[in-house]
């Protein structure tokens, strides 16, 4: 079960119901954070969330709105004695802005951490999922992200009875490996069947490219921004973002199964026009809001 947490979900101001960008993925004993806007760590912990438990960090660009909190955040996690490394993944330049960070402030030895500068393709995998980064079109430079669950092999029981199969020659089987058995070969995919694994993407501030269709393609979750609606378009056009609209149909053109909306304007006092126009293009589409939980 893949738990998504939204912390912030305003774009450039926050407003008294909505913080700066970012959302918590929580898969098994991972729990990854992308962006880190001013004040997350007050919004984890009324969230219930423990700063040190957080794994990595993927940061989609260095626009204050989504990298203000990490400092904080960072020299909380030591005063709660993070234990690890807190892994870090960002564009080119990543590593000369934490450093510019941590020597802005005394912060000696804050907590280990490592980081990891990407652009396009798989950037971590083991044997659950594959995180992967495709380039945006915004006027910094910036990355989107997918978190890809692993497909799975379950056993087909009735198939596993007729044949007396149990205990843990199951599990050997699970894993795609065939068996022998009173001197008979049983094969793997005999017995057992695929469940396809879920995909979650983040499209974060930019206009539509090919990096952002080749993160929504077949996406279960497609969180994207939808900063504006499409009847101001020309107004904030220079500003590079995505319009409500342009995520819909983002959503619609690439088989994604649900759509989440997030990076509001401040403008925006309820989501009522925000969640008829995005509809309009593409039905399953819900607008985040801050502290709200989804299960994928």
């Amino acid at each position: 079960m893949i738990n998504i947490t939204f912390l912030g979900t305003s774009c450039m101001q926050p407003t008294k119901t909505r913080n700066h960008s970012s959302f918590l993925l929580q898969y098994k004993n991972e729990n990854i954070l992308f962006d880190c806007g001013e004040g997350i760590q007050r919004q984890m912990r009324l969230t219930g969330i423990k700063p040190a438990k957080i794994t990595r960090l993927c940061i989609s660009h260095w626009h204050g709105d989504h990298v203000f909190g990490i400092p904080g955040l960072m020299s909380s996690m030591g005063a709660d004695q993070f234990a690890r490394k807190l892994y870090i993944y960002g564009p080119h330049g990543t590593k000369k802005y934490i450093d510019h960070m941590f020597k802005s402030f005394a912060s000696n030895d804050i907590i280990p951490y490592e980081v990891k500068e990407v652009s396009s393709g798989i950037f971590f995998e083991n044997d659950d999922f594959v995180l992967l980064s495709e380039p945006l079109k915004h006027s910094v430079l910036c990355i989107g992200f997918s978190f890809i669950e692993k497909s799975k092999f379950r056993i087909n029981v009735t198939k596993a009875k007729e044949l007396g199969l149990s205990g843990p020659i199951l599990g050997i089987l699970q894993q795609g490996k065939d068996i022998v058995v009173q001197g008979k070969k049983i094969k793997a995919e005999n017995v057992t069947y695929e469940v396809q694994g879920k995909k979650v993407s983040y499209v974060a501030d930019t206009v539509l490219c090919n990096g952002a269709h080749a993160l929504a393609q077949n996406a279960d979750v497609l969180i994207s921004e939808g900063t504006h609606l499409s009847d101001i378009a020309k107004k904030v056009g220079k500003y590079m973002h995505l319009t409500v609209k342009d995520a819909a149909l983002l959503a619609s053109e690439n088989s994604v199964k649900k759509l989440v909306i997030t990076h509001i304007s401040q403008r925006y006092k309820n989501t009522h026009e925000i969640v008829s126009e995005a509809r309009t293009y593409f039905d399953n589409t819900i607008v985040a809001e801050d502290f709200m939980k989804l299960k994928v």
